[in-house]
């Protein structure tokens, strides 16, 4: 933090400073006053990781409190996303585009009002313009560059050298309120492209950013995770320590079932004290050892990483964790306590399924705990492709992780069937 800010400080000398990034803020983990504070003087921080979320957000900007944009980019790999930028007297302008479709246009002057800086931006320099400026480009001879402003057209775009296409105009003309320019262009070989924002020439009209985009990116996801990961942990861990010393009255209620059933896990030792340890691991103990780095050893928890004795406070570690408890810990304990439940009945591996009734929602039930245990051993792979093979043999909360959850329930069907501890406190019928 005191580099940056050193940085920050050296760019004070500059007319603009732009920040670049590959992590968004609110995935960065950093002490206060924060990140978004060190980059305050910026008129904007550029960015990736989140790209479009798979395509459910298309575009991701928003703006900090202290005034700086937030501009997350597409993905080149796959989307093939690029952004134009240009500072035209200052005041910063860019687009979004997609690879080889022509032509490329960007209106730098009327700026658009949504990315509006005016703590750091001289946007009265809008007001004094004289031109409307646009900078179009393409594989082909640029054809024409049409304007129109809140649908007048205005004429067509004189090419002012390079890319730089220039039209007079009067900005008196909308010295109120939010309007809309829109510019077309067409390039020699017949392709068209229309760019249309709006503009504002007051200072304090900036339209505001949509929920979605500023949740995702001013959000501190770290610590909704961590909390959601600590909650998570506590549920699992106080529902076996709850059942184990709380006595469970008998009934034939589904509720009542399901509290027997966690009651048969939690009273007997070895799943007890095996799914104890298990989700106490998880929460605080080693995921696995191996090479974080090339040539470079370490360890991974939950709470962050150690690489050769410096720690680096996780973030991304805490989803990882609730995947890992949601999607494994809790569902292997849940299938325990099925198992118990029917074991206790006087049932077997073979016989429920031939209970009356039963034999597709047993099967469903198998099935499902297959899944679970598919995607423990598509981890494991993982963690042998990306860390390599010491980390695959230790690591707690993977492979010890697969093999514990076969062994449970190699014992839940195969050992001795559970006593139902709560028909102590249940006459004979």
């Amino acid at each position: 933090m005191d580099l940056l800010d050193t940085f920050r400080v050296e760019s004070l000398k500059s007319n603009q400073s732009i920040w670049f990034g590959h992590y968004t803020t609110s995935t960065v983990v950093s002490p206060s006053p924060g990140v978004r504070n060190v980059m305050r003087s910026a008129v904007a921080y550029l960015c990736g990781h989140l790209h479009t979320l798979g395509g459910l957000m298309p575009v991701l900007h928003s703006r900090h409190p202290q005034g700086t944009l937030e501009l997350e980019l597409g993905d080149w790999m796959d989307n093939r996303r690029y952004r134009i930028l240009a500072l035209d007297h200052d005041l910063l302008s860019f687009a979004d585009l997609k690879f080889e479709q022509w032509p490329a246009v960007l209106i730098t002057n009327p700026k658009d009002a949504q990315y509006l800086h005016p703590g750091l931006e001289p946007l009265g320099r809008i007001r004094r313009s004289t031109h409307i400026r646009i900078l179009a480009f393409s594989e082909a001879p640029i054809t024409a560059v049409r304007v129109s402003v809140d649908g007048e057209p205005l004429g067509s775009g004189q090419s002012a050298g390079g890319p730089l296409y220039v039209l007079l105009w009067d900005p008196s003309l909308y010295l109120k309120g939010l309007h809309t320019i829109r510019v077309q262009v067409e390039d020699w070989a017949g392709r068209s492209s229309v760019r249309e924002q709006h503009f504002t020439l007051e200072e304090d009209l900036t339209p505001s950013f949509g929920f979605g985009p500023s949740f995702i990116l001013l959000t501190d996801h770290y610590v909704l995770a961590r909390a959601a990961f600590v909650v998570t942990v506590l549920l699992n861990v106080g529902v076996l320590l709850a059942f184990r010393f709380l006595r469970v009255p008998a009934g034939r209620g589904l509720t009542s079932q399901a509290c027997m059933s966690l009651q048969l896990v939690s009273t007997t030792d070895s799943f007890f004290y095996s799914l104890l340890l298990f989700n106490l691991c998880t929460a605080f103990g080693p995921w696995f050892v191996g090479d974080l780095i090339d040539g470079h050893g370490g360890a991974c928890f939950a709470f962050g990483v150690f690489v050769d004795g410096h720690f680096l406070e996780g973030s991304l570690t805490y989803v990882i964790g609730v995947f890992q408890l949601v999607f494994f810990n809790m569902p292997l304990t849940c299938y325990l306590c099925w198992s118990l439940h029917h074991r206790c009945r006087g049932n077997t591996f073979r016989s429920h399924f031939l209970r009356p009734g039963c034999r597709w929602r047993a099967l469903a039930v198998h099935l499902l705990m297959l899944l679970l245990l598919t995607w423990q051993v598509h981890s494991c792979y993982f963690l042998l492709q990306t860390y390599g093979p010491v980390a695959f043999f230790l690591s707690p909360v993977r492979t010890w992780a697969l093999a514990l959850g076969l062994l449970l329930v190699y014992r839940a069907w195969t050992g001795p069937a559970p006593r139902d501890h709560s028909s102590k406190s249940v006459s004979p019928s």
